[in-house]
């Protein structure tokens, strides 16, 4: 397929590389030009605007930072998206995004007779989970897309659900972690070794996959993860409002939010999002460290 890509970061770059590999023609567009680089020595096409990488392309996907950059993406009126697309085209947008957002700019790509499937990602290509919002018929005809960039692919529901599935697991993962920190405060001022504990947890009650961020990134001080606490902070924060949005309770996630906006404060958002341990640590008067270890 003839194939646009716009944002090419570090999500998107991997994600394009696998439709490259995948035999499809792609047109690249960041809006760093240097983004781009390493996928144009892959064989893409530099595109000089995401109106140009749509405007020959059966295809778009769109992986972005969050539902402000997608809709001003896809609608600006000269250099956007959707006046580059044709009838009959299809945008994939892979951004973690608000529903209420994915429901809006669908109802303008309608218009323009082009389909919008919402395929938020968790994880890193090729082994990662999309959760697709399309109908059946769109998600029978662009699988083959979906299955050359992820491992587990799930068909969530119509326009709008992949969107819902993502936040739901983003509430989920990151209140979590903050739970997870809380945890490991109780048993720091408690005298127990967190070295012993960290490997106590994930072969007990416990387990999750963001505990490990703590023995990885909080332990060693360097707070490094796959996101940044920026991105994090937005995905629970839309988590929370979406929420709000269909009457249900979030009261973890909404205290969860506050501590992830609190290091945001402290101007830690480009940091890893394990740098939240910080703010609970300072309530605590104690920091994550293994015994041996509090230098």
């Amino acid at each position: 397929m003839r194939i646009g890509f716009i944002g090419t970061g570090t999500m998107g770059t991997p994600i394009a590389a696998c439709l490259i590999r995948a035999g499809h023609s792609l047109a690249v567009y960041d809006r760093r030009a240097e983004a781009t680089t390493d996928l144009c020595a892959q064989g893409a096409v530099r595109a000089e605007s995401a109106f140009a990488a749509a405007r020959d392309s059966e295809v778009v996907f769109t992986s972005l930072p969050g539902p402000a950059e997608f809709e001003a993406a896809t609608l600006e009126p000269q250099t956007g998206i959707l006046a580059g697309l044709r009838p009959g085209a299809t945008h994939v947008d892979l951004t973690t995004n608000a529903p209420k957002t994915v429901a809006r700019v669908a109802q303008a790509c309608a218009a323009r007779g082009v389909d919008l499937i919402d395929a938020p990602v968790s994880g890193r290509p090729p082994t990662m989970t999309v959760m697709v919002g399309a109908s059946d018929a769109a998600f029978v005809k662009y699988r083959p897309l979906f299955e050359a960039i992820a491992a587990n692919v799930f068909h969530v529901g119509p326009s709008g659900a992949g969107a819902t599935a993502k936040l739901v697991t983003q509430y989920l993962g990151y209140t979590n972690f903050i739970a997870a920190i809380e945890g490991m405060l109780i048993a720091a001022k408690a005298g127990i070794d967190l070295a012993t504990l960290a490997r106590i947890v994930p072969v007990s009650a416990g387990q999750s996959r963001t505990f490990d961020n703590i023995p990885r990134g909080v332990f060693p001080r360097g707070f490094a993860a796959g996101g940044t606490l920026d991105i994090v902070a937005k995905d629970v924060e839309l988590a929370c409002q979406l929420a709000r949005d269909v009457g249900a309770p979030a009261m973890l996630g909404t205290l969860a939010s506050d501590f992830y906006k609190r290091a945001q404060a402290a101007g830690w958002g480009q940091e890893g999002f394990p740098v939240v341990a910080r703010v609970l640590e300072a309530l605590a008067g104690v920091e994550l460290r293994p015994s041996g270890d509090q230098g």
